[in-house]
């Protein structure tokens, strides 16, 4: 008798695995989190290490276009941390190389969606998020994030 109920219970635990895997929701990709700290690793500083600048809380590797963000290059002062609002104001003072857009004018925040979707999201393939696009002040994690979408890169596993 049990080697009857041996081949049944197989059986009805295949039957019951296919069913839970049609109900689980498929597990999204892991996403990337920077800390201001870590982003900071990242300015260009060091030769043949990669190159990255956030905008809007998204990472990107900007290193392809190390003529312009690498070390000693024209818009370096933008890497290793959150660019928004001098991307936004077209900015390189200090004081505007901040995540921070409080005060922008509405002519700067349009100007920040354009130019976050067509330069650096259409450029630049994003390698993760700032904290503080991911996790809320708290540091519970933010219920409405959701990864950007990039589908003509390949982008690489790094985690």
């Amino acid at each position: 008798m049990l080697k009857q109920l041996v081949p049944c219970f197989a059986l009805m635990l295949v039957c019951l695995a296919d069913e839970m895997r049609l109900k689980v929701k498929p597990v999204s990709k892991p996403v990337r989190l920077f800390t201001d700290e870590e982003l900071r690793r990242y300015d260009g500083s060091e030769d043949g290490e990669p190159i990255y600048m956030a905008v809007k809380g998204v990472v990107f590797d900007v290193t392809s276009g190390k003529n312009f963000y690498g070390k000693s290059a024209s818009y370096n002062a933008l890497v290793g941390k959150d660019s928004t609002r001098a991307v936004a104001k077209m900015s390189l003072n200090p004081e505007d190389l901040t995540h921070d857009t409080t005060g922008l004018t509405k002519e700067e925040l349009e100007s920040l969606d354009r130019i976050f979707s067509e330069t650096y999201k259409s450029k630049y393939p994003i390698v993760g998020y700032t904290h503080r696009r991911i996790l809320n002040e708290d540091g519970s994690p933010n219920e409405d994030f959701k990864p950007e979408d990039q589908p003509h890169f390949n982008i690489r596993n790094e985690l």
